[in-house]
């Protein structure tokens, strides 16, 4: 049995030899229908690692209060304005006065996306986040200090012209391995000490630290400061068990800081870090839907393109049927003979398809910083899906050359 299995392969490669142009032809739709599968669901692959290690960074301990998000009622019907009100700093501040649970509170707010840092010569492109934080920010933001500390409570309560830098930031302004620590840099119209610098964790997006420039938020609230600014507030619980009592309480304590009615909804949203990740991980579910898809619909075309260049190989090789059946080969070994051949063929289309999938997927996962991906659940089902297409592709030529009469085949011109 083995031996006859590698003689049909012997045969297949024979052939595809004499018919090279048609063969790769069909190898290269084949191929394309697997890289685009394998390709774009390597790539979601990429973004799924990625939103799950950006967006839990914080730890599956951790949840943030926000004010709700308006949204578009149809039929006339009008929504209270209070309850998507912003979060105020007062409402944050007496709620970490109220909020008795034994947690790590923070509270922050964002001062702008588009500052320049500049320190004598160098300055930076305008798009550093500037964000008012606590002394408790950076704990609950799952950030480390990789060079000099962290804010003092007092320094935020004085509102002292101290920063914590993003290590981007560090890069782009000192030069030549300079200690950043003690300098003093302009941050928008204000001056400030770098009292650290943020551990690097990649650049992916701008969810990571290494842009942000942490200043306290009495600060943000005096030079950045706009009308109606929101803030948001962080909880960090000491293990994941507590999560569900603390938001239940932290719901509470809201609930009355924002003086919201019994029976009302609450005017504010608790999103758990995982939250945000698990719901963008299910949009992307329909991105594999549609990507499937893509590449079913194009293994379509290439299992029609595979049965049209059997079909031709049958006819063009009926005279060497009918030898080989007036030698002694049953019908069953001709059969068998054009199914390896669609099998070779199909396999060659996937094998192509899958390598030059994994490389057009991480080239996504390349630039937004996720780690190389090697999809070994998509790699089986391409294999699959190439042999299903060389069967069925294969299946009709095969009967028909197992099918052809030796003495008419013989005859054959």
């Amino acid at each position: 049995m083995k031996e006859l299995i590698s003689e049909n392969i012997k045969i297949s490669l024979e052939s595809i030899k004499s018919q090279l142009l048609r063969t790769l032809l069909t190898v290269a739709i084949i191929g394309f229908g697997i890289m685009a599968l394998v390709g774009i669901l390597t790539a979601i692959d990429s973004v799924k690692f990625f939103l799950i290690e950006n967006f839990t960074m914080m730890g599956s301990n951790t949840f943030n209060i926000r004010n709700r998000e308006m949204v578009v009622h149809m039929g006339g019907r009008r929504s209270n304005a209070d309850s998507y009100k912003n979060i105020s700093f007062q409402e944050a501040k007496r709620f970490r006065e109220l909020f008795e649970f034994p947690a790590s509170t923070s509270v922050y707010t964002w001062g702008t996306g588009i500052a320049t840092i500049k320190y004598g010569s160098e300055k930076t492109n305008p798009n550093i986040q500037v964000v008012g934080v606590d002394e408790n920010y950076i704990y609950n933001a799952g950030y480390d200090i990789e060079f000099g500390r962290n804010l003092s409570a007092q320094e935020v309560i004085k509102g002292d012209h101290v920063v914590v830098i993003g290590s981007v930031i560090a890069r782009d302004i000192f030069k030549n391995n300079e200690d950043p620590l003690g300098k003093i840099i302009s941050v928008g119209p204000g001056k400030y000490r770098v009292i650290g610098v943020l551990k690097e964790k990649g650049s992916s997006m701008g969810f990571s630290g290494d842009r942000h420039c942490l200043i306290p938020i009495s600060n943000v609230r005096q030079y950045f400061s706009r009308p109606n600014m929101n803030y948001t507030i962080s909880v960090r619980t000491n293990s994941t068990e507590e999560m569900d009592v603390a938001i239940g309480e932290a719901t509470g304590v809201f609930r009355v800081v924002r003086a919201d009615k019994p029976g009302n909804d609450n005017t504010f949203s608790i999103i758990k870090s995982d939250n945000i990740a698990n719901m963008l991980i299910g949009l992307t579910g329909k991105v594999s839907f549609g990507a499937t898809a893509i590449g079913l619909i194009t293994l379509m075309g290439a299992a029609i393109g595979l049965m049209n260049i059997m079909l031709v190989s049958v006819t063009e090789r009926t005279r060497e049927i009918g030898i080989r059946k007036a030698m002694g080969a049953t019908s069953r070994t001709i059969r068998n003979q054009f199914l390896v051949e669609a099998i070779v063929i199909a396999q060659m289309g996937g094998i192509i398809g899958i390598i030059a999938g994994i490389l057009i997927g991480n080239v996504l996962s390349y630039f937004i910083g996720s780690q190389f991906i090697v999809p070994w659940g998509w790699i089986v089902v391409a294999v699959l899906l190439c042999f299903i297409v060389a069967l069925a592709s294969g299946i009709l030529p095969a009967n028909k050359a197992a099918k052809l009469d030796p003495i008419e085949s013989l005859r054959y011109e």
